[in-house]
């Protein structure tokens, strides 16, 4: 008897599940990545289609940082597909998670999901990372095909410097990357601020002049290296702010995003 063999970026299942808002519909995908079976939320706006499609990266780990309904929901009804892998090892997903390691590989292949979608224009899809999700998107920018423009939101540019800024999360670190000292390279793959230079397309960088959890010196870093690499990129500092922004302020960025996001797919 034949065996069935699973492909990477390959659709397994889309579930529709029940959405509060009208005119947005909402599903559960399950796709192959690495022979993984992994989960993730798409929103897609009702009437006419094909649309263009953004991958929203989220950020933490495991149950910390878990991808939102409504903010998912709330990018799609800005006119685009969007799409949020869980990760690895979460919400019933095979595997485990090593913040921007290996998992990276659920964004890779949730890229090729995107792009197979009726739902989507063809082409490359945007993508928008949040706090360590920001070093998924880099990654992808950096090592796979098919990414249009990336935002950096909230994101971590230096992971040797979340280590060191970050006490709380350095036994999961030590845990899921390594020693910084003994495992140097696994802390410099997860650090874009170190390889600009191999990113090609534009970058929108957005953070919180307070972020307590993502220092703004991220933010800095990565546009420095971005400006001496000649690499294009936009930088939106909001003055006062903190890792999440409040509702009134995170919706008037999103805005500005997406606005950013069509500009730069026309």
């Amino acid at each position: 008897m034949a065996q069935f063999v699973l492909q990477d970026g390959q659709l397994l299942s889309k579930e529709q599940i029940r959405c509060f808002m009208k005119h947005i519909s909402l599903y559960i995908l399950t796709y192959v990545s690495q022979g993984l079976k992994v989960k993730g939320l798409l929103a897609v706006p009702d009437g006419s289609g094909p649309l263009p499609a953004v991958i929203y990266c989220r950020g933490g780990i495991k149950r910390v940082g878990m991808v939102r309904k409504r903010r998912i929901v709330s990018m799609a009804q800005r006119g685009f597909v969007v799409f949020a892998p869980y990760y690895r090892g979460n919400e019933g997903g095979e595997g485990r998670e090593d913040f921007a390691g290996e998992d990276r590989y659920d964004l890779f292949h949730a890229i090729d999901v995107v792009q197979g979608l009726d739902e989507v224009v063809p082409g490359p899809v945007s993508l928008i990372g949040f706090s360590r999700g920001a070093v998924m998107a880099m990654r992808a920018a950096r090592e796979y095909s098919g990414v249009g423009p990336v935002v950096v939101w909230g994101g971590v540019s230096d992971m040797l410097d979340t280590y060191e800024q970050r006490v709380d999360l350095r036994r999961m670190l030590k845990r899921v990357v390594g020693h910084p000292k003994k495992q140097a390279e696994a802390y410099m793959d997860r650090s874009p601020a170190l390889w600009a230079e191999e990113i090609h397309t534009p970058i929108y960088i957005v953070h919180g002049t307070n972020d307590s959890q993502v220092d703004i010196g991220h933010a800095r870093k990565l546009a420095n290296a971005l400006e001496e690499a000649g690499k294009p990129y936009t930088m939106a500092l909001y003055t006062g702010l903190d890792h999440r922004f409040p509702r009134k302020e995170d919706e008037k960025a999103l805005d500005d995003v997406f606005a950013w996001l069509k500009e730069k797919l026309k």
